[in-house]
């Protein structure tokens, strides 16, 4: 049975535009008879104290009656070796922050963009040479989480690892137990690969899912504002899941084919409030997934 989750991100906007608290999201996920949540980061900078305020949002969860269910860290790890183990020991730190929630999974990003088009730019050139720095980083952050009872996971996020077949190398080169994949189904579309399938190939890898939408358009005609371009001839635009261009619909039922007994996060980084996108998406899934 797919179990619905909302994800922290889906309320940042919320909170910054009315000087809300990462507590006051959970009880306004609670309010709304969400059962599950997904933490994008604890909003705590000092190291120190980062776990203690994982404890903390457990105890108000546990409160609310919300499954913790997953935690997501950025991560950046096609650096030069000093540089790269240091972000590897921070993601090992991040692994305890997870572990506290008492979650099973984290998602850490492995690299964000395509450096090779940057001015200056003198790392590996091409995938098959990053894949050669990224993979052991990526096994020792698994290896830790794995002493820890967690598995990590890719996301299929920034535009140099969103590509199906590319991320699917990856995941299959690192060919860790304790590694698998956050399959967002939306993000395919920042690279314009068809959604449904990306999620039929992908799907035997999944231990997570995050479900999004986007309005689409040409980007020569892109507005100024509220939309983003993407390495290819289209502009996105976030939407109300269930309101855009992505037939969620088609990607559920391959879930419901595959069994799938995970979680499915709902994300939400459209124009419209908040509130209003995470209700309005729900009541989407809701009804689609029953």
């Amino acid at each position: 049975m797919i179990q619905l989750a909302v994800s922290t991100y889906s309320l940042a906007r919320w909170r910054k535009e009315r000087n809300k608290n990462l507590v006051q999201s959970l009880r306004w996920l609670a309010d709304n008879d969400v059962k599950g949540v997904e933490f994008v980061g604890v909003d705590e900078a000092d190291p120190a104290k980062v776990v203690r305020k994982a404890r903390s949002l457990r105890r108000e969860c546990d409160k609310l009656g919300l499954h913790i269910c997953g935690y997501c860290t950025p991560g950046e790890l096609l650096r030069d070796p000093g540089e790269q183990q240091q972000m590897v020991e921070q993601l090992k730190r991040q692994v305890d922050v997870a572990a506290m929630l008492g979650v099973k999974s984290m998602r850490h990003d492995v690299t964000g963009g395509d450096f090779t088009k940057v001015k200056g730019y003198k790392g590996p050139t091409t995938f098959a040479a990053a894949l050669k720095i990224l993979v052991p980083a990526i096994r020792e952050v698994a290896d830790y989480a794995a002493t820890q009872g967690l598995k990590t996971s890719l996301e299929n996020h920034g535009f140099y690892m969103q590509a199906p077949d590319r991320v699917e190398k990856l995941l299959q080169t690192v060919d860790h137990p304790a590694f698998g994949l956050t399959i967002d189904m939306g993000n395919f579309m920042c690279v314009n690969a068809d959604p449904v399938a990306a999620v039929r190939q992908l799907l035997p890898y999944a231990i997570h899912a995050h479900v999004k939408d986007f309005h689409i358009r040409p980007k020569k005609t892109m507005p100024p504002s509220g939309w983003f371009a993407t390495p290819t001839p289209i502009a996105l635009r976030g939407a109300i899941v269930g309101h855009g261009a992505i037939d969620i619909p088609a990607q559920l039922k391959l879930l419901k084919r595959a069994k799938y007994a995970g979680w499915l996060s709902l994300e939400f980084e459209g124009m419209e409030d908040p509130e209003l996108g995470v209700r309005e998406g729900l009541k989407f899934l809701r009804r689609e997934l029953a």
